[in-house]
């Protein structure tokens, strides 16, 4: 029993609970109108400063667009890739912004990627939304 309590406490900051998870349609919708962006293609970063529901620093969500797309199965997969990335590199961000930001990630390809593809270009574009927020 001792052993699960050590690796839960290990992989405590790799995850990805609830409250991190952007779900609200006001805030949303609030991104696509007055966020901003950072892109490294195929991955787009569209991000908001504002008041988060939870006392967390960063609410994450990630999307792809169905006409890209048509096969749900294929939108979820690469969903997945996206969220586990992100989870996995979410440390980039969390430890170094201040403020509470609402983030959105977008798929723009038209190709179904593999993981190290993704994982590279949410790591360049996160990297990007940092040195951006360092320097307003």
């Amino acid at each position: 029993m001792a052993v699960r309590a050590d690796a839960e406490e290990l992989d405590m900051g790799l995850s990805f609970p609830k409250k991190e998870k952007l779900k609200s349609k006001k805030l949303i919708e609030k991104l696509f109108v007055e966020g901003k962006s950072v892109s490294n293609y195929p991955i787009k970063l569209i991000y908001l400063k504002t008041e988060l529901p939870y006392d967390v620093p960063i609410q994450t969500g990630v999307t792809v667009p169905k006409k890209n797309f048509k096969s749900a199965v294929m939108r979820n997969r690469i969903k997945r890739l996206m969220r586990e990335s992100y989870r996995l590199n979410k440390g980039l961000v969390f430890n170094n912004s201040k403020g509470s930001f609402a983030l959105l990630f977008l798929y723009l390809g038209r190709k179904e990627p593999d993981y190290s593809l993704v994982e590279k270009n949410l790591k360049a574009a996160l990297h990007k939304f940092e040195k951006k927020i360092n320097d307003e």
